[in-house]
């Protein structure tokens, strides 16, 4: 883990950004803060890293003004970082080396909904959550659902996922288009609403994941599905997250079109009884759901009942009722927070991981393990249906060996996804706190990405200090 070390290596002695913050307060006026706690709010990071809140924190309304704000940074060559909503994980908001934060959670404008065509143009400052709301009577609905009510905006740029992700796939495969503020200040379409197109470069792929580092995302079209006939929701138990796992693997091998399905180990179980006041056993635990006509859901219903039975499954129970299933996401949703209420004196670590599916109860139970021999507390949570998993440990970083254990433990997650074939990362992102691991994942690709990175960002003003090793440079 590089938090602590990579946090400690960053120069902090920050450029002088006077004449850039001059140049901003004539443009926009009292939209721009250099308040103290402003600014700290803004460099927020829901884990350990340390806080970098920026020089200053710019709220626009509307893409002319982030093309403006971009403009001036470009000239004075301060850095820009992108804010949504704030709940990214891995330090993509800090700013090491100070800058201009964009606050875009004002552009919240759902701009067209395309009934007929399944699809809808929002600003990037729209939440989930807010987009669902006012979907609600049009029977479609957006399915990425990484837990957090996080915008659009934030979710294009970490390539967010959920628990959705299984049956409706992940950021990059809902998104068609995008308008972008480049680095220069300009603002570019990299799509249409077609759902394919063969015309050139996939500027719009290229954008998802780049954690801000590539353009600053002012308009997003997205593909909706209807809303099923029929959702049934249900949990079940196991005696090891191994045999859990298992089930899992064979769920998705048998193209079971399932739409959730979700791995809670005993602890996360645990944290989830207490804090949303539930008794559900303290066992490994899935959770799962199910879409389509009434008989459709029973008959995923019924060949999942027969897989778990393979795998020791007992105390199966499914129900159609909304309340309930509302009531089974929700403490779903609220794993992290009821998990930091196992050890609120400490900070959390959140973690993720992502592995082909054969390789997933290996994983899974090797990490388990890892965490059981360090005597920490680590509950595991995972959108495991396309084998990504999650691990939040509590650490006092006041205390230098858990700070070292804890460092070990997602050291050796990464390194074990990647020998796997997998990845370090399968939604977290980059950001500040995996920095160490893009070496290992990527190899040579790497010159590939600088490439891009140079090109499209030649003075380095676009969110720096963000995914790039240390070793390389790409101002």
């Amino acid at each position: 883990m590089s938090s602590l070390p990579l946090s400690q290596t960053h120069n902090t002695i920050k450029p002088d950004h006077s004449l850039a913050i001059t140049a901003l307060q004539e443009r926009f006026g009292k939209q721009l803060s250099l308040n103290a706690t402003v600014r700290e709010q803004h460099g927020h990071t829901m884990t350990w890293l340390t806080n970098q809140p920026p020089d200053a924190v710019l709220t626009v309304q509307d893409k002319q003004e982030v093309a403006a704000a971009v403009e001036i940074c470009n000239q004075y060559e301060m850095p820009v970082i992108a804010f949504g909503i704030g709940s990214s994980l891995e330090g993509q908001l800090n700013a090491p080396y100070g800058g201009l934060c964009i606050d875009m959670h004002a552009m919240n404008a759902i701009l067209q909904v395309h009934n007929e065509d399944l699809t809808v143009t929002v600003q990037p400052g729209v939440t989930r959550e807010q987009l669902n709301h006012y979907l609600r009577d049009t029977g479609l609905f957006f399915p990425i659902d990484p837990g957090a009510n996080a915008s659009i905006g934030g979710m294009v740029a970490t390539r967010a996922s959920g628990t959705n992700a299984v049956r409706y796939g992940t950021m990059k495969d809902v998104v068609l288009a995008l308008e972008v503020v480049t680095a220069s200040g300009d603002i570019v379409r990299t799509g249409t609403r077609a759902k394919k197109s063969a015309a050139g470069y996939d500027l719009t792929r290229l954008m998802i994941g780049s954690e801000g580092t590539l353009g600053i995302v002012t308009e997003i079209t997205l593909k909706l599905f209807g809303i099923s006939e029929c959702i049934g929701s249900g949990i079940c138990h196991f005696s090891t997250i191994e045999d859990a796992c298992q089930a899992v693997m064979l769920t998705i091998q048998m193209c079971l079109p399932i739409a959730r399905i979700e791995l809670l180990d005993a602890m996360q179980i645990k944290a989830c009884n207490q804090y949303d006041d539930l008794s559900l056993t303290e066992t490994p635990t899935l959770f799962v759901e199910f879409h389509g006509t009434e008989a459709g859901v029973a008959e995923q219903a019924k060949l999942f009942t027969d897989i778990i039975e393979e795998f020791d499954g007992r105390d199966f129970a499914w129900d159609t009722n909304e309340a309930e299933r509302k009531r089974l996401w929700q403490a779903r949703h609220n794993a992290y927070h009821a998990s930091c209420a196992l050890r609120p004196e400490t900070s959390a670590l959140s973690t993720d991981a992502c592995v082909p599916i054969s390789r997933l109860a290996e994983c899974v139970s090797a990490t388990a393990k890892d965490i059981e021999a360090s005597g920490m507390i680590g509950p595991i949570v995972g959108h495991v249906g396309d084998g990504n998993f999650h691990v939040l440990l509590l650490v006092d970083t006041n205390n230098p060996e858990e700070v070292a254990t804890a460092e070990g433990i997602i050291g050796r997650l990464a390194t074990r996804a990647i020998e796997m074939d997998g990845t370090c990362t399968g939604e977290h992102g980059i950001g500040q706190g995996k920095q160490k691991y893009m070496q290992q994942e990527h190899g040579n690709a790497l010159i590939l990405m600088e490439a891009i990175k140079a090109a499209l960002d030649p003075k380095n003003i676009l969110n720096p200090g963000k995914i790039w090793p240390e070793a390389l440079s790409v101002s």
